[in-house]
């Protein structure tokens, strides 16, 4: 697949144990059928060439000879196959006992990767059979053994890397390595592998799924890389313990497939290797070792449809009870920093402009949280509604209806004449309707409130989010400064969770009010009503917000090429929008991103409370006159 992405699976076979022949026609069948559903990498189960619970048998010459047999019947039969294929068996070398994973692609044994660590607990007494891959020599010509007719390497530090598409690194540990205070993958990972494949056979008691899907997310998250864990499961002799194949595919932390237990059959997953390159550099924790020895390997991008769930709300989360968590953290993100810039300021009071609008309304949200933080009177929060050409009834009576059910101090000046008169002063037409009749209002409501914190001893909360601030969709010294500015890293699309939980939290008028709030059209006012409704729609305007966050969230976040992030537009709002509208709003975007960075070169202060934000001195440092000519698509 394109764009970073690759499908990859894992193939749990009901075998026989110790029936090779067997066990390698059930790989081969999994491994087409792996294939014919665009996998590019297929992770068996440890030993399913004979079975992990052979015990004694491992020692028998008779089953090693047949378990080598079977693989090289696996490698002529899947030869057609364009797809990397891992199988285990046990392998004898150096006159001792290997758990391998043999490394197949298109009939060719790219190499033989040993188990690190193995158990001597008593029900895996694999210490009794077999011998740790630590003991091999890290030199080629010393660790190089006769298997399946060719001159094969056996080593554990070994990464294989696609050469069509070079983000494709496989790195292979076996079972128990994970379990271990230093797994093998953690090495790997440093040196270059973006996915980590695990042959394993574990077994299953009361409680244990639930920690191995924990370990094995964790490790995912801890390496910024993809897990793919194939485990044992029917057919494994039950003689002390039951084995359920439970097959499961991590991506960075995020589980993206799962198997059902004691069952037997093939989980698929898309992951974006891309996404994960991209973590590991902005991470910047990732030393770029070279230090392991790689192995080719070649296989066609395959072109699929994207087998993924892409949210087309990356910033909200989509269960309810995680969103309200969410939603509470944030609030206390926000409240803590605004706390702290009062407390240090000494301010007597802060003033916000409270148009009756969802961002003035979240900014006065946090101010009132901030003062019961600080145990201070909400009356030192002075909301300041500035009715003027474009203010409707409907938000100016919600504006008030906030500040007196919340308990603030309120002011309510009209400056329709102070504008006018600015307006007579440069020559400007109450007829003509453009950029500067707009931005007029606006800078004179941030001159008005910043009096009057002057005044009062105060300083002024600013009320802009960051979907505004990437797209520039703010006036310059207008509504685009203040002292602090609470909504800097809360995207449009969170705005309204953050004021819906605030609702539900709410009672009485001020419910109603906030209920109404996040129903009115997002508007900045500044043009004349229409039978007194709101004439002036920010989304006619700039395009929907759910469609900028999202590609606010993959541009800088991830750093996604358009192209990709068009891609995954089209998935994530394909029953919503068509590719002609996504495409419109998307090169809107990439076109004011780039243009409007001035802006935010010189933003006041504010938290930062996700992954993604836009201030100059934290997250994104960009040039005011970068071109976007190597952004399209």
């Amino acid at each position: 697949m394109n764009d970073g992405f690759v499908r990859v699976a894992c193939a749990t076979p009901k075998i026989r144990v110790a029936d090779c022949g067997y066990n390698a026609e059930a790989v081969i069948s999994m491994a087409k059928e792996a294939c014919e559903h665009g996998a590019s990498l297929v992770v068996f189960p440890e030993l399913c060439i004979t079975g992990y619970t052979c015990s004694d048998l491992f020692l028998q010459n008779s089953l090693l000879i047949s378990a080598e047999k079977a693989l090289c019947q696996i490698m002529t039969s899947t030869r057609e196959l364009d797809a990397v294929l891992m199988v285990g068996l046990p392998v004898r070398a150096f006159s001792a006992l290997y758990n391998c994973a043999a490394v197949i692609c298109k009939g060719e044994l790219l190499g033989l990767v040993p188990k690190t660590y193995i158990p001597n607990y008593s029900e895996f007494y694999e210490v009794r059979h077999f011998t740790s891959g630590r003991q091999l020599s890290s030199d080629v010509s010393k660790n190089t053994i006769r298997f399946c007719g060719k001159d094969t390497v056996i080593d554990p530090d070994v990464i294989f890397s696609c050469t069509s598409m070079p983000e494709f690194r496989i790195g292979v540990e076996l079972c128990e390595d994970l379990w271990t205070p230093e797994p093998p993958s953690g090495k790997l990972a440093i040196n270059g592998a973006t996915v980590i494949a695990n042959l394993s056979a574990s077994d299953e008691v009361i409680g244990k799924a639930d920690y191995r899907r924990l370990l094995i997310k964790s490790q995912s998250a801890r390496l910024l890389s993809t897990y793919v864990y194939a485990s044992a499961g029917i057919g494994e002799s039950t003689t002390d313990l039951v084995f359920s194949g439970h097959d499961i595919i991590c991506e960075n932390g995020a589980l993206l497939s799962e198997s059902k237990r004691f069952g037997s059959g093939i989980i698929y997953a898309d992951t974006d290797l891309q996404k994960l390159e991209n973590e590991r550099a902005r991470a910047n924790t990732f030393e770029g070792r070279n230090e392991l020895r790689t192995v080719p390997f070649d296989i066609d991008l395959k072109e699929l449809e994207l087998g993924r769930y892409i949210s087309p709300t990356p910033f909200v989360p989509a269960d309810k009870a995680r969103l309200d968590e969410r939603c509470e953290e944030i609030l206390t993100i926000q409240a803590t920093g605004l706390a702290k810039r009062i407390e240090h300021t000494n301010a007597k009071s802060v003033v916000l402009g409270l148009s009756g609008g969802l961002d003035s309304t979240l900014a006065l949200i946090v101010a009132v949280h901030s003062m019961d933080m600080l145990g201070r009177s909400r009356k030192d929060i002075i909301a300041v509604t500035m009715p003027c050409f474009g203010t409707t009834k409907r938000t100016k009576s919600n504006a008030q209806i906030l500040a007196e059910n919340y308990g603030t101090s309120f002011m309510d000046i009209d400056i329709s004449k102070a504008v006018r008169q600015h307006f007579e002063d440069i020559g400007q037409s109450m007829d003509v309707l453009d950029v500067t009749f707009e931005n007029g209002q606006a800078r004179e409501r941030t001159q008005v409130i910043m009096d009057i914190a002057n005044k009062t001893g105060g300083f002024v909360i600013g009320t802009g989010d960051l979907s505004e601030l990437a797209l520039g969709w703010a006036t310059y010294n207008g509504d685009h400064m203040s002292m602090y500015g609470v909504n800097t890293s809360i995207p449009k699309t969170l705005v309204r969770h953050l004021t819906a939980y605030e609702a539900s939290h709410s009672e009485g008028a001020l419910k109603d009010s906030l209920l109404d709030i996040l129903n009115t059209p997002v508007s900045p006012e500044l043009l004349p009503p229409k039978d007194g409704e709101i004439s002036q729609k920010t989304e006619d305007l700039v395009g929907p917000y759910e469609l900028h966050d999202f590609f606010l969230y993959y541009l800088v976040r991830f750093g996604f090429t358009p192209g990709k992030i068009f891609r995954l537009a089209k998935s994530a709002f394909k029953d919503k929008y068509d590719v002609e509208t996504i495409e419109k709003w998307l090169r809107t975007f990439l076109r004011r991103f780039f243009a409007q960075q001035f802006k935010r070169s010189c933003l006041p202060d504010g938290p930062k409370v996700g992954t993604v934000t836009l201030s100059p001195r934290g997250d994104w440092r960009m040039p005011s006159d970068a071109c976007n000519s190597s952004f399209t698509f």
